[in-house]
Parts: structure tokens; sequence; C-alpha cells
């Protein structure tokens, strides 16, 4: 849609995105036509619609009324996506403002009037509660914005509404059904409908996927932004763990928890992380964010894979065919591609430590996190007080699945416990150290892997399919920025490609990433089916 969208604005002078002369957003009428001449709202990228705001070929409102509408049509109603929980009545507002400002001569730069949804563990103030996805939290309206939807509103973007997630960011039971909560219901991946969504930021990649707005956020653990990105066929970028600040969001686990942008494009994810980074005094490990963070949209290149050495740990039950299609891109790049070996790696250790972290984590987060609410929206203080909630509200909570990862972390002795304290070092060290091996002795830039395998058939009640490989792991328990891009498609589903780099260096696997989609032009655009195969 890149040519439409050049058609649309060759009336207009160009500017650069960050241009010292503001255009004059048109009216918006004039902006609805020119945005419906440009292609329907779910084919435009972010890039595209911050190029026609800065050229004064669009403007906000029309945009986020065409979001709204979207949402409406294919979330709301006929394929019921359910990947958003509701949206904010002040997004036409906020769009007005905007582009208020923009008629004062005030341009904030490319996320100017850009609307985004949030996944809904991250408060946003205004009307609508923070639950994730839990109806124990169906009163948690702090009004409050989490420091990176601050940053994001300082950027000049539209807060337009919130999306489903797995419960309590998949972390109840063994046995949940990824992209489910008593909220929001099931999330629908959109390239076909009976297909799973992946967790937890199930919403944020099928609402991203449809269309339903520029870019989202997700928030990961280990996994939860990019199997859903590359299940649905999407950008996911987790940053390094300190590069986004954490606070006000309902958490996991302070040692791998981390919000990011899941995009269309390579370049929509940059222009989001570069909104939303930065140092917070009361989450300590932002200390170093803003000595690292930039413009991660500058130097973005379709040539930044010449001379550049890329690792390739490569698993078993890969799809052969897409993944070697992938080499070859990234050699006809000029990337030196060079297989790595990941034999010696113990990833059950580095798996059963993790697992220790999150359960002993879970219990002292939450617990912190509930009991600095503001006084008289949520009476649960505790995760045991949840746990409460939940058998006595089973018919809701627990109609699909229990809550025994639950129940196990109750039980944990605290973050004193020795036994905390071992495992950390543990599968931190184990998982770091096998990284920064490649990094250092394979002297490779960054890594490449399959995200992990197709989406998988929704059973409710009888928990996730998962199949293929997953990459999350060892970037996720060490902390490093983990960015996955469509591949193409294995069996008829979007599978992602995911590249992992030394911490603190997002930009430069945001550069090798941008640089292979640029090559590959992999992603596919969704078309709603109710099956595979079907029309």
């Amino acid at each position: 849609m890149k040519f439409k969208i050049a058609l649309i604005l060759s009336c207009v002078t160009f500017a650069s995105s960050v241009s010292a002369t503001v255009a004059t957003p048109p009216s918006t009428e004039r902006a609805a036509a020119n945005l419906a001449k440009a292609g329907p709202i779910e084919s435009l990228d972010l890039s595209q619609l911050a190029d026609g705001i800065d050229n004064g070929a669009l403007n906000s409102e029309a945009i986020t009324a065409a979001y709204l509408a979207r949402i409406a049509a294919v979330d709301d109603s006929g394929p019921m996506l359910n990947a958003v929980i509701a949206t904010f009545p002040d997004a036409m507002d906020q769009a007005r403002a905007m582009d208020a400002e923009l008629r004062a001569g005030t341009y904030r730069g490319p996320m100017h009037g850009i609307p985004v949804l949030v996944k809904d563990n991250v408060e946003v103030a205004g009307p609508i509660a923070t639950t994730a996805g839990s109806l124990a939290l169906a009163g948690n309206i702090t009004n409050r914005d989490a420091p990176l939807i601050a940053r994001l509103r300082a950027a000049g973007a539209v807060i337009l509404g919130k999306t489903n997630l797995s419960e309590w960011a998949n972390i109840r039971s063994d046995n949940s059904t990824s992209g489910w909560s008593a909220v929001g219901g099931l999330t629908k991946n959109p390239h076909a409908l009976d297909r799973n969504s992946c967790g937890s930021s199930s919403g944020s990649g099928s609402a991203t996927a449809a269309g339903l707005a520029a870019g989202s956020i997700g928030t990961e653990t280990d996994g939860s932004i990019t199997c859903p990105a590359s299940v649905n066929g999407v950008v996911g970028f987790k940053p390094t763990v300190g590069l986004v600040s954490r606070r006000y969001i309902v958490p996991i686990s302070h040692s791998q928890d981390t919000a990011g942008p899941m995009t269309r494009s390579v370049r929509d994810a940059a222009i989001m992380l570069t909104a939303m980074a930065g140092s917070d005094p009361q989450d300590a490990a932002t200390a170093d964010a803003d000595r690292w963070r930039g413009d991660y949209s500058k130097g973005l290149s379709a040539d930044a894979l010449k001379g550049m050495r890329i690792g390739v740990l490569r698993a078993p039950n890969v799809d052969a065919a897409l993944f070697d299609a992938a080499l070859a891109t990234l050699k006809a790049g000029g990337a030196d591609v060079v297989m790595l070996d990941g034999s010696k790696i113990d990833r059950q250790k580095i798996g059963q430590g993790e697992f220790k972290v999150l359960l002993a984590e879970l219990k002292a987060d939450l617990a912190t996190y509930l009991q600095a609410l503001p006084d008289g929206l949520v009476p649960h203080k505790t995760l045991a007080d949840v746990i409460a909630f939940n058998k006595a509200n089973a018919d809701t909570e627990l109609q699909h699945f229990g809550q025994d990862i639950f129940e196990t972390a109750d039980k944990e002795a605290g973050l004193d416990d020795p036994a905390y304290v071992q495992a950390l070092a543990t599968s931190r060290g184990l998982a770091s150290g096998a990284l920064n091996q490649f990094f250092a002795h394979d002297k490779v830039d960054v890594i490449i892997a399959q995200t992990n395998g197709p989406a998988w058939l929704s059973t409710l009640g009888k928990g996730d399919a998962f199949t293929g490989p997953s990459a999350s792991q060892l970037p996720a328990v060490a902390g490093f920025p983990h960015l996955t891009v469509p591949m193409g498609l294995s069996a008829g589903l979007p599978v992602g490609l995911s590249f992992i780099g030394p911490k603190w260096h997002d930009h430069a696997v945001l550069k090798a990433g941008y640089a292979y989609e640029q090559l590959s032009k992999a992603r596919v655009t969704p078309q709603l089916r109710p099956t595979l195969g079907s029309k």
C-alpha cells in the first residue's frame, strides 16, 4: 500500500518525519477521503499514517474514527475476534487535541496522533479497569498512566483502548488456553478463527494483525510478545529488560518482565520503542536505559546485513524449507551466516531454575503491586486472596481450567529463600552465558532461530497444543533483546524469524530484522477465515 499512499500524498509537499515546518492538517472530511483513497485502514502501516499526518494529507481524527469503525466491524461483530476488551470514550477527543496542536504549529514526531492499543495489564488513566483479564481486578480503575503510557502520550500517541490477554499473563495454570480471560473471553487468530492467538499478549497480536490500531503494546515474561506476534504474522519486539519501565504493570517477574511494541513492520516497532524507552527512578532495572536509548528508527536500511555476522540456532523441528529460504535471504543480503552448536545448552536446568524464579517472584511481586494500589479499588492484597476469589467465583474464573500454578507459587518461601536465590543465579547465568559465548567466541552480531511453530486449534478446557520450536527462553531469562519478524507461512499459517542480540544492543537487532524484512517481504495479510483452507 505504500504506492497508494504515495499517490495521495503527491499533492502536498513532502517533509521528513521530524519536520521543522508543520503541515496544517486537512478538514476531517478531506482527511477521511484521502484515507479512503489510500486503502482500507487495516492495510496501512503506522509509518505511512505518520507520513500522512506530517505532510498534511491525513489527520488523527479521521484515522482514529477509521480504527474505531474497524474494531466495531470485526472485533465486536462479524468474526468477533475478541482482541479488544474496551475502547476509551475520549479517544476521539485525544485525536482532535493532537490535530489542534498541529494547527497551532506543534508537531511531536512520528507518533503524533497515532492510535495504539494497550494490553490490559498496563495501567492507563481513564474509566477502564486494568484487569490482567481477571474479574478479581474488575475494580482496578487507578486513573493513572504507567510511565511507558505517559511517554507515548508525550510523543503524541492516541491511546485507543485495551486488548485482551491470557488471564494473569498465562501463569495461572499449566492447562490454560492461551488467549482466554474471564474478562475478555477467547481471542481468535485472524488468519484462521479457530486457531489460537498465543499468549499472553494474544489480543495485542491479533489486533495488530487485523488492523485494529496502528500498533499495540504487549508484555513478555517468556514468549508473551514474540509468540503471539509470530503466530499472528506481525512484528513483535521484546526489548532488553530495563529499557522500558515496568511500573504500574500487573507483574509476574521483576527479573524477566518487560513491555514492548507489536506492529506491522520493524520500522513501526522502532518508532514506538523510541517513544516508550527511558529510565524510571522507581524501576531500578531501568537505571541505565537513558544511556542506551535513542531514535531506533534511524539507520534502518535494507543494506544493513552487509558485513554482518549472523549465528544460526537451528532446532530439530523447524520448518526446514521456510527456514532455509530465510537463510538464503540473509546470505543474499550480504550476511555471513554461521551455524551455532546449541547442543551443550542445558535447557532443562535453565527451565527448572526459571520456573522456580517465576513462582517466587509472582507471589512477591503481585503482593507488592496489589498493596500499592489506591485505596478502595481492589480488596485483594496477596496471591492467596486472588486464589480465594477464584474459588469463590469458580463458575466464571475456573470454568475452563484451574489455578495449579497459583497454588504452587503461594507456597514459596520468599525472595530471601536460598533456593530462589540459587535458582535465579543458575538460570540467568546459564542463559546469558550461553548467548554471550556465541557473541564472544563465535563473534556473531545477532543470533537467529525460528520463533515457534504455527498456531494450533483452540480447545478450551484442554490446554494448548504448542507445536514446533521456541526461541524465547534464552533471551527471556537472560533479559536480552528479542525481535520476531514474519518469515512466511508454515502449513498455511504464519511463523516468525527471531533475531536475538546482546544486552542493550536493541538497535542492532532492529537493524538486522529490518533488513531481512525488506528483502523477504514475507508478511501475509490475514483473511479472517473461519478455519484453515476456508474462504
